[in-house]
């Protein structure tokens, strides 16, 4: 690792209070940041970029619970410092094999005049946009103090295009609404759509990562970064001046905050560009975290799997065991004198015919669920004690499984469904763990459907932000990789804990099932959801017509089958699932082919077309290889992809296998209609493809050796 830092400390007599300013660019230059305090002592910032206004003058500070006197203004700059800092660092999996963190910093130490309390604003400014954050010293004035309101503002200026969904203390799993800022209002009831557990604070609010397009055509992107000890971040709009505040998710007692100084918050980012490909390619996010805290990190490797899932979730089978039991009391139900359904997935006939197909088709892990006791009386009934995580049901054996997988060269996947009960997970999590290594699991994928307990938090409040992140320090302990579901949105912590390999956090291709999601739907989560980490999106369904799986289901996955295989490639994870059922995949092997043969660590990433809303077109090189892949998904309107593949070695020659749809495809009338052609490639060539509604492609490139 290279790295330099180079400090300029001004000090500024604290009789210089109002009226202050101080500007600071980005190394490149495109960036202005000005801060300034104004008459009364109020923190204030504004960002250009280009020379062109992208902030407008916003203020900064912190409302305080039981305190007259709160952190908003009364201030008088104590001192100031910039700084650069340049390094280039490895992440342990990711989109680049390198990653450089670049930027030029402000810190404005500010003391309040009235009650003599400090607050630090840092500013980092980097090529690709702004962060910033408070910071609390410790000092005798301010030492515990628990927050009401954060009052970061982000004041636009004009009324942009918005791709958002609907503020909530509880889910991100909604659809995206396109709309100007001014219509957020007027289309909020129709964005809010069902889900197990949820809670709207305004028809002006909105989540973060926020992707927005002004009339000039600059890209914005909202959001935060390294979310520690400190509630989400949401935004709420004043309709009237165009500007967001920022809405901490309160717990049961609607506080947002516990803080004890020294501390600090998170940091709120703003990305800006005019090439909607930059907003793609920016690493800001994970650069805003701490560097890599597992000093031992040879064991967590990325993973390509196929699990026992897909068919519960669209009810062709069931994760429990049984129909006959009213309620279930784990210790006390005794599940050998029960009946068993002939609905239950997890039995290791079935799961042994998973391990085969993996095996077979060189996939590293199969995930189970519903293996364990208790799925009977699991949901919606605020149950502390609903698993243990550790007793499986009687039609599937742990250590036979084992060793079955281990004969094939497979690892299994654990599942671990808290059912929102995480005082009940934290209870059971060392033991659960340490079953997990007894019986050769190193990965799990954790999930908190429903409300949370203790009763009266959100999933996305202080508590239990601070639940997610002991849940992977733990993991860490017992070298566990772990895959949060219904978690969190992402904001960076992968860097410093990279067991942390996935994360859903947004619709996945689950609601696929559940009526449906919107044909672009996957041409906007990599400029939101994924601007905080990768997704655990589970790609690669083959049959489009659920009626097909469970005739009670008449739900349509709104994608053709090349816009499944580009997925593996434009949904950025280094956890990557085959969620259809194997028989779908023996009916279309030859398109399979392209997801035995994706990678899913990469050494660079190339983002060659973007648009939010309308398509995005990816090239990325595998790691420690000459292969390459393309990925196109394609939004509801049929469009001609033009690419060059220049980023070849030049001179090289290469075999191109390209999946396509075919020129009939359509997402709803004819999703599995696609084409399959080689052709040679080199630095020189240059791609025409066209891609349908709800469509896309999928491009392996080999060198011709």
């Amino acid at each position: 690792m290279k790295s330099f830092f180079i400090a300029n400390v001004i000090f500024v007599l604290l009789i210089f209070n109002y009226g202050y300013a101080q500007e600071l660019q980005s190394p490149n230059g495109t960036f202005t940041l000005q801060f300034s305090l104004e008459a009364n002592g109020k923190p204030t910032y504004q960002l250009t970029y280009k020379n062109q206004e992208v902030i407008k003058p916003s203020h900064l500070g912190l409302e305080l619970k039981d305190d007259e006197t709160s952190l908003l203004n009364d201030f008088a700059v104590l001192d100031a410092s910039t700084s650069t800092f340049d390094e280039t660092w490895q992440p342990v999996w990711g989109e680049e094999k390198e990653i450089r963190n670049h930027y030029n910093e402000l810190a404005v130490t500010l003391n309040q005049n009235e009650t003599d309390r400090i607050m630090r604003i840092r500013f980092r400014l980097f090529d690709d946009g702004l962060a910033f954050r408070y910071e609390f010293p410790s000092q005798k004035n301010l030492v515990y103090f628990v927050i009401k309101d954060e009052k970061t503002q982000f004041a636009m200026t004009g009324d942009h295009t918005a791709f958002w969904i609907p503020g909530d203390y509880d889910t991100q799993e909604y659809d995206y609404t396109e709309s100007k800022l001014s219509e957020i209002n007027e289309n909020f009831d129709a964005a809010v759509t069902d889900n197990a557990s949820q809670e709207q604070f305004s028809k002006t609010g909105v989540q973060t990562a926020l992707m927005m397009k002004t009339n000039d055509g600059l890209y914005i992107n909202l959001h935060e970064a390294a979310l520690v000890d400190y509630s989400c971040m949401h935004l709420d709009l004043d309709e009237a001046s165009l500007v967001f505040e920022s809405h901490l998710t309160p717990d049961a007692q609607a506080n947002k905050g516990y803080m004890q100084a020294p501390c600090n918050s998170p940091w709120r980012t703003i990305i800006v560009s005019d090439d909607a490909r930059d907003i793609l390619a920016s690493k800001m996010t994970l650069n805003l975290n701490e560097p890599c805290a597992i000093e031992d990190t040879s064991w967590i490797k990325p993973v390509k799997y196929i699990g026992v899932w897909w068919e519960m979730i669209t009810g062709k089978s069931s994760w429990a065991y049984t129909d006959e039991l009213p309620a279930v009391q784990l210790g006390v139900t005794d599940y050998s004198k029960v009946k068993p359904n002939d609905t239950h997935a997890a039995n290791n006939t079935k799961v042994k015919r998973y391990i085969d197909f993996a095996s077979e088709h060189g996939f590293d892990g199969v995930l189970v669920e519903g293996w364990n006791e208790g799925w009977e009386d699991w949901f919606g009934k605020s149950k502390d004690y609903v698993f243990d995580f550790v007793t499986p049901y009687p039609d599937f054996d742990v250590e036979a499984i084992h060793n079955y997988a281990k004969s094939k060269g497979v690892k299994m996947i654990m599942h671990h469904e808290t059912s929102g009960a995480t005082r009940n997970y934290e209870r059971h999590m060392d033991t659960a763990y340490q079953f997990m290594r007894d019986n050769g699991y190193n990965a799990v994928k954790s999930g908190y459907v429903g409300n949370i307990i203790p009763r009266g938090e959100h999933h996305y409040s202080q508590y239990i932000i601070n639940h997610y992140q002991y849940a992977v320090e733990k993991a860490a302990d017992y070298k566990i990789m772990v895959n949060a579901h219904e978690a969190v949105r992402p904001t960076g912590i992968c860097r410093t804990y990279p067991n942390l390999i996935g994360n859903e956090s947004a619709r996945g291709t689950e609601f696929q099932a559940f009526g449906g999601s919107k044909p672009n739907h996957v041409t906007i989560l990599p400029f939101t959801r994924l601007i905080g980490g990768p997704m655990d999106y589970t790609p690669g369904i083959f049959e489009m017509d659920i009626s097909k799986l469970n005739p009670n289901n008449d739900s349509h996955v709104n994608s053709t089958i090349a816009n499944q295989l580009a997925l593996y490639v434009t949904m950025y994870s280094p956890l990557q699932m085959a969620a259809d059922l194997p028989e779908h995949y023996e009916q279309f092997m030859d398109a399979f082919q392209f997801i035995k043969d994706v990678a899913i660590d990469w050494d660079k990433s190339i983002y060659l077309e973007a648009e939010p809303g309308d398509y995005i077109t990816v090239a990325r090189k595998a790691k420690g290889s000459d292969n390459w892949f393309i990925g196109n998904v394609n939004g509801t309107a049929p469009r001609t992809s033009n690419v060059k593949l220049d980023f070849l070695e030049n001179g090289k020659k290469y075999m191109a296998t390209i999946y396509a749809d075919a020129k009939d495809a359509h997402y709803k009338t004819n999703p599995q209609a696609y084409t399959i052609k080689t052709k040679k490639v080199t630095s020189n060539t240059k791609i025409s493809q066209l891609s349908v509604p709800g469509g896309g492609y999928a491009i392996s490139i080999t060198p011709i050796n």
